[in-house]
């Protein structure tokens, strides 16, 4: 009987620990920390405007503008790269020079459903997997900002002499997009001299219902240029690392994997299809 009760007792123990860290989430580490005042808040409409321009192939005819336009001049896209150009090294994005705002803009788009090459990058990673600076970082997401700082860094320095080295480098995503943004930016304060010594509070980032990326201790450490914007209903930015392993345990086998793929974007179709008639 005894030893019936220590079994129960064990048993309902590992549950417990189990369902309190599979539970543990973003919100859970940052519930102590302050709002974000209006000044803080005050550039995030424009840049989410800019991040969208990045789903768009012509934006001097764009097919799918958000209310009131993307509100930038097309003249001033430095750069578009797409899925073709990145071969699956990072998501496609843009570099936005913004004279009104005094600002360079590189933008990244989000996870897209169809793409494995950007579920690959997602999944390329485990806890405990890649020490950085003090932390730990998320593996494929710190790959595909190196290689981006490789590619970019020679044209966004000459972007910022050519500007009087005066303009902010500014850095935004969405979904897996931010977290790539999120390391790009770690690695620019880390390696400025790559952009012409651009001092570290003209670099900004903003990541827009990020990826889990960075451990608790690099977050705090990168506060003053990283800014996370989460909405309260969006389960992404917000999933616990051991969650993310269950669905890839789940999902990793090709046919599995696929067929969840399948059914994630008739989803996500359906569901863009239903804001879109409620937004006209």
């Amino acid at each position: 009987m005894s030893v019936c009760c220590v079994g129960c007792f064990v048993g309902l123990g590992c549950l417990r620990w189990g369902w309190k860290r599979c539970t543990h989430t973003g919100a859970d580490d940052s519930a102590s920390w302050p709002p974000a005042t209006a000044d803080e808040f005050e550039p995030v409409p424009h840049l989410c405007r800019l991040t969208l321009a990045v789903y768009e192939e012509d934006l001097h005819n764009p097919q799918f503008p958000p209310l009131g336009g993307y509100r930038l001049n097309p003249d001033f896209v430095v750069k578009r790269v797409t899925y073709e150009q990145t071969l699956g090294h990072a998501p496609p994005y843009l570099i936005y020079l913004d004279h009104s705002r005094r600002e360079i803009v590189m933008a990244i788009r989000g996870l897209n459903l169809k793409k494995e090459s950007d579920y690959e990058m997602l999944w390329d990673n485990r806890l405990g997997k890649h020490m950085f600076d003090g932390g730990y970082v998320h593996h494929g997401l710190l790959k595909s900002a190196v290689w981006l700082l490789n590619q970019e860094s020679e044209e966004l320095q000459r972007l910022w002499v050519e500007n009087g080295s005066c303009y902010k480098m500014v850095f935004v995503g969405h979904s897996l997009g931010a977290g790539v943004a999120t390391l790009l930016t770690v690695l620019v304060v880390n390696h400025r001299d790559m952009l012409g010594g651009i001092p570290r509070e003209l670099v900004k980032c903003y990541a827009i219902a990020p990826t889990r990326c960075l451990s608790l201790n690099l977050a705090l450490k990168y506060a003053d240029v990283i800014y996370s914007i989460v909405l309260q209903d969006d389960f992404l930015p917000r999933t616990s690392t051991p969650l993310e392993d269950i669905f890839e345990s789940i999902f990793w086998p090709s046919c599995f994997r696929q067929f969840a793929l399948f059914a994630i974007d008739g989803l996500h179709e359906g569901h863009i299809c239903k804001r879109r008639k409620e937004a006209f």
